[in-house]
């Protein structure tokens, strides 16, 4: 597993602060994040793989400081956005998961199977050609998903990956998050989605207010909210 240690970490934009000396030490393989909106769990999420930069403190995966050495990071930690759509930049779904290794250095034959192996694993081969936009949310999703696995990250951070789902699609992501070999973290309001995690991180007004089990999380995130 790899190690992510949030050391101090502070965030705000503008004047408004939401995070306040964050420290934690991540090496579990399957770590969940929960908070009210608000709380600041995705933008905490954001810095794991350096789309955001903390104001104060550090993040580091690895030994590197996702502030300086960002593109490594993004090489170990791969991230699933809340809506896909924001993910998928390409006309097909083919296209759209060979287009996250443009920058990979493999061969053409090379990037034709790593898509193919990802097609097949995600049940999305007999989509290959078809318009990327057209997929049903669930099946976009997935390729969200995919397209974040098929350069082979060490990590996955996930953003609120079902929560504009219907129940049988948000079912169908967890289980693929699940059965993943990459540590994987997730930020949820879904907690049946934390069946099975080893850890569960409660955040409140950009503070950690709860770091254990998930039931113990859940229980301390419950009583949070009223």
């Amino acid at each position: 597993m790899s190690e992510i240690v949030i050391d101090a970490v502070g965030h705000r934009f503008g004047d408004r602060t939401v995070l306040r000396a964050i420290d934690l030490r991540i090496t579990e393989r399957r770590v969940g994040f929960i908070g009210a909106n608000g709380s600041g769990k995705s933008t905490l999420a954001r810095m794991l793989n350096g789309l955001l930069k903390p104001t104060t403190g550090t993040v580091t995966v690895d030994g590197l400081d996702v502030a300086r050495k960002g593109a490594q990071v993004r090489r170990k930690v791969g991230f699933v956005f809340t809506d896909p759509d924001t993910q998928i930049v390409m006309p097909t779904v083919a296209e759209d998961l060979a287009f996250s290794l443009r920058r990979s250095g493999l061969s053409k034959t090379e990037i034709a199977d790593r898509v193919q192996r990802v097609l097949d694993r995600f049940g999305l081969a007999a989509h290959t050609d078809h318009p990327a936009h057209l997929l049903s949310g669930g099946q976009k999703q997935l390729l969200a998903i995919g397209s974040a696995l098929i350069r082979e990250p060490e990590v996955i951070v996930a953003d609120e990956p079902t929560t504009l789902l219907d129940l049988r699609n948000a079912r169908r992501v967890s289980q693929a998050l699940n059965a993943l070999d990459q540590q994987v973290i997730v930020v949820t309001h879904q907690l049946g989605l934390l069946d099975g995690f080893d850890r569960v991180v409660v955040l409140d007004n950009g503070s950690v207010v709860f770091d254990g089990p998930p039931a113990a999380a859940i229980e301390a995130y419950r009583h949070l909210i009223g």
